[in-house]
């Protein structure tokens, strides 16, 4: 799309005309600076059809060279396609539970019954789809803390290294602590403003391993501004079969230490939430959605180019030709003039 960046400045196009109707007056009663009665033949050195040929082309030279100037200090421009802005959004850690104990059948997916490691990875991976401009991380923890993938813009990459994680991949228990301070240690040396950190750590059991205290993890977290949501999943019943061959309902979350997973949200300034179901893990990542927000892309951007060295450049073109031709006449009229006075 073309347009021009200062269009008033074409109010100037009249201009010359303007200065032509002022000056006129002034013009007409001054007489000839100087009169030649007896150089008449100077009529004959030129034929005044040619002459007033080359007025006219001058002329309209002079009138193409004025548009192209008043054109060029109206600065036109091309202006592009939109441009999509880079988002800056938040630095978003992912910690998932691989114990042992997350191999417990008590979640339903579709019509068929799954572990609660399965549910995550279905639910998890449609949260990290929706998280466009967030640098996302993945840590995954059991008896100890391992970063799967840094910080990164790539949801892809993020989401594959998740589904192909399994079940005691990181040993049988559970080290909460130690997958909080590798997240806070992950996400402060990445510079990131605070309030813009945030931690989500899901689990299904109580700190079991590790060197680092849950709490104490979690006043780090607090230091450097990291947020954290910690899910607690599992079901709070689920039928078994019994030594003697009847059914026995259960409690497969016995082992939550939900008081700990709250006190570290609190601290961090977070939440805690409980999935008991697939449809209540849903429920958790849609609410994660609304309380961190992905960040709205900015006013499309469109590149700007300017023109206004092309009709410049015409205008300096013709200006210096007509001045080579003015030049070059004055030329041929001395030479004339001194042939005739030669003559005489």
């Amino acid at each position: 799309m073309w347009s021009l960046a200062w269009p008033w400045m074409l109010l100037a196009l009249p201009l010359p005309l303007i200065v032509r109707a002022l000056m006129a007056p002034v013009m007409g009663t001054q007489d000839a600076g100087l009169r030649v009665p007896s150089f008449k033949g100077f009529e004959v050195l030129a034929d005044r059809s040619e002459v007033e040929q080359l007025l006219n082309w001058r002329f309209w030279i002079a009138v193409v060279a004025w548009l192209l100037l008043v054109l060029a200090a109206a600065r036109p421009e091309r202006i592009g396609d939109e441009l999509d802005v880079p988002v800056s959004g938040r630095n978003l850690m992912l910690a998932v539970d691989l114990s042992g104990s997350m191999d417990a059948k008590d979640f339903e997916l579709g019509s068929r019954r799954v572990d609660r490691l399965t549910a995550t990875k279905a639910v998890a991976g449609d949260f990290i789809g929706r998280r466009e401009g967030d640098r996302i991380g993945l840590i995954l923890f059991g008896e100890r803390a391992y970063l799967q993938v840094p910080l990164t813009l790539d949801r892809d990459t993020v989401n594959t290294l998740l589904l192909e994680a399994f079940i005691g991949l990181a040993g049988e228990k559970t080290a909460i602590g130690d997958a909080i301070t590798l997240a806070v240690k992950r996400i402060h040396d990445q510079g990131a403003v605070a309030g813009d950190q945030v931690l989500i750590l899901l689990t299904d059991g109580a700190n079991t391993a590790g060197e680092i205290d849950p709490i104490k993890a979690a006043e780090l977290a607090q230091q450097i501004g990291l947020r954290i949501y910690t899910i607690g999943i599992g079901a709070e019943q689920m039928v078994v079969s019994s030594i003697t061959g009847g059914m026995r309902r259960v409690n497969p979350s016995a082992d939550l230490d939900e008081e700990t997973l709250t006190k570290i949200a609190e601290l961090t300034g977070g939440r805690y939430f409980r999935a008991k179901d697939t449809a209540g893990l849903q429920e958790i990542y849609r609410l994660l959605d609304e309380m961190e927000p992905v960040a709205e892309p900015e006013a499309g951007f469109r590149p700007v180019k300017s023109l206004y060295y092309w009709p410049l450049a015409g205008a300096f073109v013709l200006a210096s030709f007509l001045a080579i031709m003015n030049l070059l006449a004055g030329l041929r009229v001395a030479r004339a003039k001194k042939v005739t006075l030669n003559a005489g």
